[in-house]
């Protein structure tokens, strides 16, 4: 986990194929108040284009992106 960033919510996404991670994520961003971080884990490559595509689109920013191996971790902030 980063150090620097406080999270509300970490989700687990790992083995789940598109669209799936980002339709979690979706949900899960609701979940939490503005203003505060999800961490979302998935093993999906096509999460690293479809996750910023989806925060562009529904209003939200990607603080962080990590990768280890085939694990990939996105901290996104919810804006509205």
């Amino acid at each position: 986990m980063s150090d620097d960033i406080q999270v509300a919510k970490v989700l687990d996404l790992k083995g789940l194929a598109c669209p799936m991670p980002v339709v979690k994520v979706s949900k899960g961003i609701k979940e939490v108040a503005v203003g505060e971080v999800i961490e979302a884990h998935t093993t999906d490559p096509g999460s690293l284009s479809d996750f910023p595509a989806w925060a562009k689109t529904s209003g939200n920013e990607i603080v962080k992106t990590e990768q280890e191996d085939k694990l990939i971790k996105f901290y996104i902030k919810r804006l509205t």
